[in-house]
């Protein structure tokens, strides 16, 4: 999986249209290989990225859970102190 698509689901506020739509873009970069498709394949690759993202906007709205919605502030703390760590033992 991309490291730069992040978990969308049961968070507070929720996922905004832009951070699905950007969502999408990663996973289709992904899977096409390619960063910015040439003109002749720009049509698909659009195309992909819009029914990814409708898509995920019908995912994330169908789910289900009895968790409560994780706040986002948080969560990206957790996500720092990660990196910290991460980044402290890689360097040493």
């Amino acid at each position: 999986m991309c490291r730069n698509i992040k978990t969308l689901f049961n968070f507070d506020p929720p996922a905004t249209h832009e951070e699905i739509e950007a969502a999408a873009l990663q996973f289709v970069r992904k899977l096409s290989g390619f960063n910015k498709p040439s003109k002749a394949n720009a049509a698909a690759f659009e195309r992909a990225v819009h029914d990814i993202s409708h898509i995920a906007h019908h995912l994330l709205h169908d789910l289900e859970t009895q968790a409560p919605s994780r706040d986002r502030g948080i969560e990206a703390e957790k996500a720092r102190a990660r990196s910290r760590t991460r980044f402290a033992k890689a360097a040493a």
